[in-house]
């Protein structure tokens, strides 16, 4: 049975190796052709380890000291998402420093591949959609089971999910070098990788219902609620902002369903609410598990919890017309955008003080554990984030900080801020139980992680906040003649201190996670570093408390 078995995956991954090799010879671009190799490789590379009975999972497994045997949960996709959060994370950020660098230095654009504007995108999905996007499958797939007290349901698909959605990361992120995308901002990947994410998402959608519908505890835990609307609605709107139509079938270029301004609302419609539904209400889910764990108090309002919640679902979808202030949308849009987002400032803080306040009791954990310190300043951060958003929407603000790096500057205060260190946390709290450790490698890693991140963020978002608010100035100054004063060019050079400050402040959060990195690494290697606990105080020693008293000077002689 077990060689009919390996013999019919041999046959599958041939069928799609004589597939892509069609679609090779046949492709009407490079870019498609590209993508068809890479998944010909893919499938000739299965083939031969289906054959030879070779199973690299299990290979994988030993390399990373994964433990044997399933347990109460299934928690074998959870440590691959978490693995592969920390590759994406430090791949991303290296993007990310790359190309703020090449704003400071524009002799790093390397034609044609290595532009500025192939690899910027490849930075934003990379953190994204593949840093973000692992973690939350991840945490998911963790909390869900602990939640409701039940394994995944379906875990052949569970793995699908995992797998599939690293195939659709692959798929994006080499197409964007190719120059295969849509130029749809947080949507470029082209018609066929969106076809492919939509079968992924559909089945993340059926494991996680699945797993909540076969629940032995008889609450759905709030978290869950996030962790639902997040997956829901992203369906939503990927499906909806992708409808497209393929030139050929053999080939990467497609045109959108949508045309002038409904292309544009519809877009933003789907852009704002990337940030809110795949950056905002999951990483929430996020917030309202692990805090409370962590700090070992339960959350201090559940009730504001489900009013954060249901606020959230109602506001956050209203909000997109913010993003096209002062363009062909009609006006009582780009008034109704704004004044669901100055609304949205109200519950956005309600869960930032529930998420703090839960630290009721636990406040000394802060000096004590770095974990902690980190998932504090990622919920002041996501306030922080959360005022400024509703501001910028103003349009009597939005005129000042539209197209300039100020959006740049917000943008990466709560990605960084927010997102960034509420997933690092997360990390931390996870990879010590899901591989059976006693705590992490080192404890004052993660405090050195918290404070070159902490700083990275400062130096990047003060210096992009000045940056736009200089740009937005220097643009609108006009002289005597009511002439523009400053040319373009001139608006740059006064920008290129602060862009070599940016990228300083990126690679000191890159900084910090490679450092993470290592940490993580030496953990499951089951390393302990001898170290000091955190917020030691010294041993009393009532020789040394005592005050210093100086000699009397002696009175000069007569």
């Amino acid at each position: 049975m077990q060689a009919e078995a390996a013999l019919g995956r041999a046959g599958l991954w041939f069928g799609v190796l004589s597939l892509s090799i069609v679609f090779v010879a046949t492709a009407r671009d490079p870019g498609f052709a590209a993508h068809a190799t890479i998944i010909g490789i893919i499938a000739f590379a299965l083939m031969c380890m289906s054959a030879a009975r070779f199973d690299p999972l299990g290979k994988a497994r030993g390399f990373f000291r994964m433990p044997e045997g399933l347990t109460r949960y299934d928690d074998d996709p959870v440590r691959w998402g978490v693995l592969a959060t920390m590759f994406w994370a430090i791949v991303g950020m290296l993007a990310g420093v790359f190309i703020a660098s090449q704003l400071a230095f524009p002799q790093l654009n390397f034609e044609p591949y290595f532009n500025f504007g192939r690899v910027r995108p490849l930075h934003t999905s990379a953190v994204i959609f593949a840093f973000g996007g692992n973690i939350l499958i991840a945490s998911s797939f963790y909390v869900v089971q602990r939640t409701c007290r039940a394994q995944l349901a379906f875990p052949a698909l569970a793995r699908f999910v995992f797998w599939g959605y690293q195939l659709f990361i692959v798929l994006a992120a080499s197409g964007y070098l190719f120059g295969v995308t849509q130029s749809r901002e947080y949507a470029e990947p082209e018609w066929y990788v969106d076809l492919w994410l939509t079968i992924v998402w559909v089945a993340y959608l059926i494991v996680f219902v699945g797993t909540l519908a076969r629940r032995t505890e008889p609450h759905i835990y709030v978290a869950n609620w996030f962790y639902l609307s997040f997956i829901i609605t992203i369906a939503m709107l990927h499906i909806v902002n992708n409808l497209a139509v393929p030139v050929s079938l053999n080939g990467s270029l497609s045109f959108s369903a949508f045309a002038g301004v409904q292309d544009a609302l519809t877009q933003w419609w789907y852009g704002h609410n990337a940030v809110a539904f795949f950056l905002t209400v999951p990483f929430l889910a996020m917030m309202y598990y692990f805090v409370p764990k962590q700090a070992e108090r339960p959350v201090y309002s559940y009730r504001l919890s489900i009013i954060h919640f249901w606020s959230l679902i109602f506001l956050y979808i209203w909000a997109g017309p913010h993003h096209l202030h002062y363009t062909a949308l009609p006006d009582w849009a780009q008034t109704l955008g704004m004044v669901f987002s100055v609304i949205l400032w109200m519950p956005s803080w309600g869960g930032m003080i529930n998420g703090l306040m839960t630290l009721n009791g636990a406040w000394d954990k802060v000096r004590t554990d770095p974990i902690i310190r980190m998932m504090v300043m990622a919920m002041a951060f996501y306030g922080m984030a959360t005022f400024e958003g509703p501001m910028l929407s103003i349009k009597a603000v939005n005129s000042l900080s539209h197209y300039t790096d100020w959006t740049v500057g917000h943008v990466h205060s709560g990605a960084l801020g927010w997102n960034g260190l509420i997933s690092f946390a997360a990390v931390y709290f996870l990879v010590p139980r899901l591989w059976k450790r006693e705590r992490m490698y080192s404890l004052r890693m993660i405090n050195w992680h918290f404070w070159l991140a902490t700083l990275g963020i400062v130096f990047y978002a003060a210096s992009m906040w000045v940056a736009g608010i200089t740009q937005g100035l220097m643009w609108r100054e006009y002289g005597p003649d009511g002439y523009l004063v400053n040319s373009f060019a001139e608006t740059v050079a006064a920008l290129h201190e602060l862009y070599i400050i940016r990228a300083v402040g990126g690679a000191m959060y890159l900084g910090g996670a490679i450092i993470m990195g290592f940490n993580v690494w030496m953990t499951i290697a089951g390393k302990l570093r001898e170290e000091a606990p955190m917020g030691a105080m010294p041993d009393y020693d009532p020789d040394k408390d005592r005050p210093i008293v100086r000699p009397a000077t002696p009175e000069p002689a007569e």
